[in-house]
């Protein structure tokens, strides 16, 4: 009797929508994904909470502005997740830089936060492309390496989160609280 239970219960918990519900193992791509998908996230917040009016903010004259900045991770975005999908041709790009550096010189919040936007959809589009395996396959980067695509796709990851910093510098000299640290 006590052995039917078990096996009842067993039955019961395996059938279980609980179960069900569990996430499957996470993958390196997925997990990449993830991070990209914060990171913009945080990016974006930042993009929107700061009023226009401090678009034009630099802390020094040497640095770019707070809208160069976000134009330059939306930039960063359309270059290394280009790469990646293989749109783009490494060689043609760095004999003109300038022609991929579209955004950096705008100056527009509404202009910015939609080419943050599209980039970042960009971006997700490639990821949603990639598999663990396809992910291994290489393009060409800078200096002619053969670099995998997942790993062009972490490249624009951490890009993102280095000019995060920026941006949380420069909210913080203008008494802003990041979306980092909001609670």
């Amino acid at each position: 009797m006590l052995i039917k239970v078990i096996v009842a219960l067993f039955v019961l918990l395996v059938s279980s929508p609980v179960l069900a519900q569990v996430p499957a193992a996470t993958t390196y791509t997925k997990g990449a994904r993830d991070q990209f998908d914060y990171i913009q996230g945080l990016v974006m917040k930042s993009a929107e909470k700061v009023g226009e009016e401090l678009y034009s903010f630099k802390p020094t004259p040497e640095v770019r502005s707070l809208a160069g900045v976000i134009g330059h991770i939306a930039d960063g975005n359309n270059l290394l997740c280009g790469l990646a999908a293989g749109k783009l041709d490494i060689a043609a790009v760095m004999k003109d830089l300038p022609a991929v550096q579209v955004h950096e010189k705008k100056t527009s919040r509404a202009d910015l936060v939609a080419a943050l936007k599209e980039s970042s959809s960009f971006c997700q589009s490639v990821f949603d492309g990639l598999t663990d395996a396809s992910g291994q396959q290489t393009v060409t980067m800078f200096g002619q390496q053969q670099v995998p695509k997942l790993l062009v796709l972490t490249l624009a990851t951490s890009h993102a989160w280095e000019h995060y910093g920026n941006l949380v510098t420069y909210m913080r000299l203008k008494g802003i609280v990041p979306p980092s640290s909001e609670r």
